[in-house]
């Protein structure tokens, strides 16, 4: 497997495998509801900036002529900590039929050689809480929990 560095001309393809990404969170949260009802809809415009923006690396998965699925990787900074460098991953998404054959667990394995080469001193991911599977995929690569996100619907008025 391969890990290409997304350029504009794969921006299409970036939509539909975002877009496969997204459908498949919509059921772990209502915040996860999609604007879009087709891939058509999906707007260029952000992954285009994604791929120009220098704290952001967009990779496509592939093996020979295929693509299998998309890595996006923001690299950030906590100056205030003694282990201050990281990266997140802010998507991992292997086609489902790809998946179970080893693609996530080498695209980890590879990013985080990626994170040794730029001096980060950690990775991060983050997912749905009721997603089992994925949850069960990132401890099986050796990420360990370390905090809870907590959202707060401002829809749904204030609480004084």
């Amino acid at each position: 497997m391969e890990l290409v560095e997304a350029t504009e001309d794969d921006v299409d393809t970036l939509a539909e495998l975002w877009f496969a990404l997204a459908t498949e969170m919509e059921p772990y949260s209502e915040l996860n509801r999609l604007s879009y009802s087709t891939v058509d809809e999906v707007p260029e415009a952000p992954f285009r900036e994604q791929i120009e923006r220098d704290d952001v690396t967009v990779l496509l998965l592939s093996e020979e002529d295929t693509t299998l699925g998309f890595l996006t990787l923001r690299r950030g900074t906590h100056p205030s900590r003694t282990h201050a460098e990281y990266l997140h991953v802010v998507d991992l998404f292997v086609a489902e039929v790809y998946r179970n054959r080893g693609y996530g667990s080498e695209a980890f394995e590879r990013v985080a050689e990626m994170a040794r080469e730029w001096g980060c001193d950690y990775v991060e991911v983050s997912c749905e809480w009721n997603n089992a599977g994925a949850r069960r995929f990132y401890e099986d690569c050796g990420f360990e929990e370390k905090q809870v996100q907590y959202t707060y619907r401002l829809d749904r008025g204030s609480q004084s």
